[in-house]
């Protein structure tokens, strides 16, 4: 379950992003550390995610943090890119990562597989489709247990 604070944080952080051409694709608040961690991660859809759009990014939301007070205790602001493995999850990430390849996993085998390898076509209520070389592959949501990004 979420932290409290990350809907707030994510409210305050995504205007931030966008002034810097940036996305923020997930945020996470560890509070079983000392000082706690808030980790945010942040994607360029321009081109791969640099050091330095992490640096702009830590640089501008600590001072709208700082300025707020949502988090009024000591805390560690971690930014970085979500990485290549990473797990597809939201609305947005499906449309965002459309043509990518992906690995999906199934609870239970589906056509007598359970992992799926494909390009990413879209997601709606029912389904996630894919091609896989040409193609087309439908997985119904309810055998989904994950949908994560793969290396091309």
């Amino acid at each position: 379950m979420a932290h409290p604070l990350v809907q707030t944080v994510v409210e305050l952080a995504e205007p931030v992003a966008a002034s810097l051409g940036l996305e923020v694709v997930a945020a996470v608040f560890h509070t079983n550390q000392a000082p706690p961690i808030l980790r945010i991660d942040v994607r360029n859809p321009q081109q791969d995610t640099s050091l330095e759009d992490c640096e702009r990014m830590s640089r501008a939301l600590e001072e709208t943090l700082d300025a707020t007070d949502v988090l009024p205790d000591r805390y560690i602001l971690e930014i970085s890119s979500p990485g290549i493995s990473r797990e597809l999850a939201s609305d947005r990430e499906f449309v965002s990562f459309k043509g990518f390849p992906v690995l999906v996993t199934t609870t239970e085998p589906h056509d007598g597989k359970i992992e799926w390898r494909g390009h990413l076509v879209r997601r709606d209520d029912t389904a996630i489709y894919l091609n896989q070389k040409g193609r087309a592959i439908t997985i119904p949501r309810s055998l989904i247990t994950r949908v994560q990004l793969e290396e091309g």
